[in-house]
């Protein structure tokens, strides 16, 4: 029989089961090929699977390796944030309280966690492993972006927002949306949207608008030549959206804390939390928080090799 490995499947960027986006955690993985990490990604068939292996420095909590259905990445947000609230709550199993720090090793560099848990509601914040900066692809006028969405010219762009191509480990293409009710009609369109992203450099394209409330933007993100035809939730985007926000002068002096909202339109609802250092009219970190709850548990085969 198939040697079996532990996993998790994690609800990530939400407090609520069935919300947020939905993440596996693949636990002793040490001895896996990329192809076969590959197959038990594109198995699961989420945004993302993330493989937890034994860290190179021993001070480290995990070695861990991120696969989208169809390809590896270098960075993602959710799996960071899944992944540290599991492993914390594993080895702080039992406490209804508590404060720790998960550092993970991950193919961008080194991302630390802190993780803290108050009368038994968990969180996470972790700081980009890179700083995100503007990328070289290039990015559409709002009449190519308005065909590759479906929408009309006017709905791209807002106040000083326009459409930037960004990189903090993946790239993404930014597009501002004029209102909410734009951003829920935005769709992928063809052959407009293949050339868009071709022209940009990039798998994804982030959509992002004024939001209500408490929230400080709601964005949609679609990636459908990655397999991932919408993401419920982007840490990695939300990260990079920081890039974005300074070129469209956006962010002021200090510590800029935004709240976000991503998918809605799908009915999974998650929050998401940004945190931006600037100084010197330069971006010096970027952290992301969010939430996870616990959905399942199992073991899954080691595909042959």
């Amino acid at each position: 029989m198939s040697r079996l490995l532990p996993f998790t499947t994690m609800d990530v960027f939400t407090a609520e089961p069935f919300g947020g986006n939905p993440l596996a955690i693949v636990e002793d993985a040490d001895g896996l090929t990329t192809a076969q990490m590959q197959t038990i990604a594109r198995e699961f068939n989420l945004s993302e699977t993330i493989f937890v292996q034994t860290p190179v420095d021993p001070a480290h909590s995990a070695k861990v390796r991120i696969f989208f259905p169809t390809d590896e990445i270098p960075f993602a947000g959710h799996p960071t944030i899944g992944c540290a609230i599991h492993l914390a709550s594993k080895q702080s199993a039992g406490k209804d309280d508590f404060k720790t720090t998960i550092t993970l090793e991950e193919v961008a560099g080194l991302v630390p966690v802190d993780v803290s848990c108050a009368a038994g509601m968990i969180s996470a914040q972790f700081t980009a492993p890179v700083v995100p900066i503007p990328h070289a692809g290039d990015a559409p006028s709002a009449e190519l972006a308005a065909h590759a969405l479906g929408l009309d010219k006017a709905d791209i762009g807002f106040g000083s927002h326009a459409p930037g191509v960004h990189i903090g480990g993946p790239a993404f293409l930014y597009i501002p949306i004029a209102s909410l009710d734009a951003l829920g009609r935005a769709g992928v369109r063809e052959p407009h949207w293949s050339e868009m992203i071709a022209a940009a450099k990039v798998d994804s394209a982030y959509l992002y608008t004024p939001g209500n409330d408490d929230t400080d933007y709601q964005a949609r993100m679609f990636s459908p030549t990655a397999g991932i035809p919408e993401d419920p939730a982007t840490g990695s985007a939300t990260a990079i959206l920081a890039s974005q926000l300074l070129s469209c002068g956006a962010l002021e002096e200090g510590t800029n804390r935004l709240a976000l909202l991503q998918g809605v339109e799908m009915g999974r609802r998650s929050e998401l939390g940004l945190e931006i250092d600037l100084a010197g009219n330069a971006i010096s970190a970027v952290r992301v928080s969010g939430s996870a709850v616990p959905i399942g548990s199992g073991n899954i085969c080691v595909p042959q090799a």
